[in-house]
């Protein structure tokens, strides 16, 4: 099977994903791996379970780390690209997830060099689809959480918005976290509490920390 041949087997309809909220988090289904070692093995219909398991919160994560939709398209194409290069030397010694992230933050880290220019301003708000039964106020509250929220986000360093989203949109634990940005436990944990003090300070809630 070519390169080009595996991209277009699920459809990367990525504008579909430019309004979505923050993700619940992400159950860890041990059939990843297995997925992902019977597509290393020729099954096609491996991949397409895990691209449809995993597009989304892997779509989410890399919106809010780029800011950009055009830049975030162009990762999330890559990160699948180097999921299907990498599919012949696959060994599932982690989770496939962490596995996924790994790549995924690799290739956000490649793209901020690439373009030494990169700018945190957005041009799409990622969170626009309100619940149609919530009352105007209701509906006013939350936007303005959220804008303020996106706004703290763009204030962190890459490094503390990375581990605060690999934690919330991927629903990685903290030595995931650290095998997927090749840090110490403790360095994420202390980059995910300083992370989330400055965004509870952002929407006015509690800011203790245990």
């Amino acid at each position: 099977m070519t390169y080009s041949r595996a991209l277009r087997l699920a459809p990367f309809a990525l504008s579909q994903f430019a309004s979505v909220a923050y993700a619940p988090r992400m159950e860890h289904r041990p059939e990843d791996s297995a997925l992902m070692l019977r597509y290393r093995d020729g099954d096609v219909a491996a991949f397409e379970v895990l691209y449809r398991r995993h597009k989304d919160s892997l779509y989410r994560y890399l919106l809010r780390l780029c800011h950009q939709q055009a830049a975030t398209e162009d990762v999330f194409q890559e990160v699948w690209g180097k999921i299907i290069k990498a599919r012949a030397n696959y060994r599932p010694t982690a989770k496939f997830t962490t596995f996924l992230y790994h790549v995924a933050h690799n290739c956000f880290i490649d793209y901020v060099r690439r373009n030494k220019r990169h700018s945190d301003t957005t041009d799409i708000e990622p969170d626009t689809q309100p619940d149609a039964g919530e009352l105007p106020e209701t509906l006013t509250e939350k936007s303005l959480a959220r804008r303020r929220l996106d706004a703290a986000l763009k204030t962190l360093p890459d490094e503390q918005r990375d581990v605060f989203l690999l934690h919330e949109e991927a629903g990685l634990s903290l030595d995931e976290i650290a095998s997927v940005t090749d840090s110490k436990r403790e360095t994420a944990k202390s980059r995910l509490r300083y992370a989330i003090r400055k965004l509870r300070e952002a929407v006015d809630e509690p800011t203790e920390l245990s």
